[in-house]
């Protein structure tokens, strides 16, 4: 039973739990047991929170035997990516800078997840400070991908995709500023959540770029999603009841598909066609606002992550990663005004799109233009490196930079995703259309 319940949603484990058919406690065990066991722990948990994950588990199995669960995800496990604060407990952001570092309290989104009744197994691995979408990180750990064992897992939530993707958590809670929810979600065929921007709460959270900085799950159905969701806000879950994709208009964006590799050009395609016979509407169309605006991301993203970490990485440079020390010094070449200008601009560029694009319900694109690169290149190669990187993030980019949420689906192919993009804190109507496109997909 234990090895069937690797396997399950998060939705259908704590359905489980509600009908008195799965102990939190023995399901908390068996995922730890899982972990503890598996080879490759160490290359994806930073650390277990074993203590907390068994009192969480009892305190969870006391209220379904009393008939008082929280919620739908009361006495389920979670894997928390290592920049969300857990109290007592090291939280080092993959970087020997914060070698040591341990915060007081819970992060507010840690919080309100406990407050539902889920249960922390662990803190997972990630890229250093978040600023890359490979996931390589030669300072901790590097997880694989579940599809290619000399492949990354994609960043920068690489040990929480891998946490879900390889059965060591149901469920993984992720930070997504220019595609560090999707890229992994997509490369280990998972379902990955990048909520708008001020949505979720970013308190305790580790820093990279505020101002883009998300939190979103990764996980093995939507239904999973709308559920992490409202746990990590408080909420209550979007209603997939019915979630229909006929009539509904998708606007395919051209400027993605450009420089896509086969595979995943074909899975997008083969994905398309299945949304448009399940009775989805689509059209193609190049909007000249998304160049303008992934233009803007070195002086907008770069700056502000050097502003937040220069004082730290300056001090002991020799302790960061080369190609993320680059990264952040990069963003010490432009001037407060280019930094003002930036925003500026970047805000009249999505009223613009958001114009483009109103009489749609959402946009698609394929997840990433490319699959899992090799560990061992990102070790030796600084271009391919550098190419990798932007490529892996120039779709996912686009949600962000527009200030939108997104998801991404698995298509079928492995680790090839297909990205539904919508409104800000349009999180609810995007959901029923994953959900739809879901169904449609499998």
């Amino acid at each position: 039973m234990a090895e069937k319940w690797l396997r399950m949603s998060a939705a259908d484990l704590g359905r489980g739990i509600g009908a008195g058919e799965i102990d939190p406690v023995a399901l908390t065990e068996a995922y730890l047991n899982a972990i503890k066991g598996h080879p490759l722990k160490d290359r994806i948990y930073a650390r277990l929170t074993e203590d907390r994950a068994m009192a969480e588990a009892r305190a969870a199995a006391a209220r379904a035997r009393a008939g008082l669960r929280l919620g739908p995800l009361d006495g389920v496990p979670a894997s928390w990516k290592d920049l969300f604060d857990t109290a007592g407990v090291l939280t080092e952001a993959g970087s020997a800078l914060l070698r040591g570092r341990v915060p007081r309290e819970d992060a507010e989104v840690l919080k309100n997840a406990t407050h539902a009744g889920m249960v922390c197994l662990g803190k997972t691995h990630m890229s250093e400070l978040a600023f890359s979408g490979l996931g390589y990180n030669p300072v901790t750990a590097t997880p694989p991908s579940v599809n290619d064992p000399a492949g990354v897992s994609g960043g920068s939530s690489s040990g929480a995709a891998a946490s879900v993707a390889f059965g060591l958590a149901p469920l993984a809670i992720g930070s997504d500023t220019g595609g560090s929810v999707r890229i992994p979600a997509a490369w280990n065929d998972l379902v990955g959540l990048k909520t708008t921007h001020g949505r979720l709460s970013l308190r305790g959270v580790v820093p990279l770029c505020e101002s883009f900085d998300t939190v979103g799950p990764l996980c093995r159905t939507v239904e999973d999603a709308a559920l992490a969701l409202a746990a990590l806000e408080g909420g209550k879950a979007a209603d997939l009841e019915g979630a229909s994709l006929e009539g509904v208009r998708l606007l395919i964006l051209e400027n993605a598909l450009e420089d896509a590799r086969d595979r995943p050009m074909a899975a997008f395609r083969s994905a398309v066609e299945r949304i448009q016979s399940a009775g989805a509407i689509t059209e193609s169309a190049h909007i000249p606002e998304v160049e303008e605006a992934l233009a803007l991301s070195a002086v907008l993203f770069t700056t502000e992550a050097y502003a937040q970490w220069c004082r730290r990485i300056e001090a002991e440079p020799e302790l960061v990663f080369g190609e993320i020390l680059e990264r952040f010094r990069a963003g010490g070449s432009f001037s407060g005004v280019e930094y003002v200008q930036g925003w500026q601009k970047l805000k009249a560029l999505r009223a613009r799109w958001r114009r483009r694009v109103a009489g749609y319900d959402a946009v698609i694109m394929p997840s990433s233009p490319i699959l899992p690169p090799s560990i061992e290149r990102l070790a030796s190669d600084h271009e391919y490196y550098v190419r990798e990187n932007l490529l892996a993030l120039r779709n996912t980019r686009i949600g962000n930079l527009m200030g939108e949420c997104a998801l991404t689906l698995p298509t079928g192919l492995p680790s090839c995703g297909i990205i539904l993009q919508s409104a800000p804190m349009a999180e609810e109507r995007l959901l029923r259309l994953g959900r739809a496109a879901e169904a449609a997909l499998s």
